[in-house]
């Protein structure tokens, strides 16, 4: 168990600099009323959470493509991506996406 700790723990330590620029992206590019801080790591985007809609998913998908290299090219994987910052970080992660210069 110790050790499930330890791996999560260095993928937070990781994705940490990585979240911060995720939520920055998100207020950014959906012109939010909200500071980038105030959005937790694990807050759902949609249902409830923030309460994003069909048209900020559009642009969110474009702005993950566009400042972090990676593309989500459907539906289902688009759901899976964008119930929270944490699924973002992780899906930028695996696909090998990059920092924005």
């Amino acid at each position: 168990m110790a050790g499930c700790y330890n791996m999560d723990r260095a993928m937070t330590e990781t994705t940490a600099p990585l979240k911060v620029l995720i939520k920055q992206a998100i207020v950014r590019s959906l012109r939010l009323p909200i500071a980038w801080e105030e959005i937790g790591d694990a807050t759902p985007l949609f249902d409830g959470g923030l309460g994003l809609d069909s048209i900020d998913v559009l642009e969110l998908v474009l702005e993950i493509e566009r400042s972090f290299g990676v593309a989500v090219r459907d539906e289902e994987t688009g759901m899976k991506v964008l119930r929270s910052v944490d699924a973002i970080a992780e899906y930028i992660v695996s696909q090998g996406g990059k920092e924005p210069a």
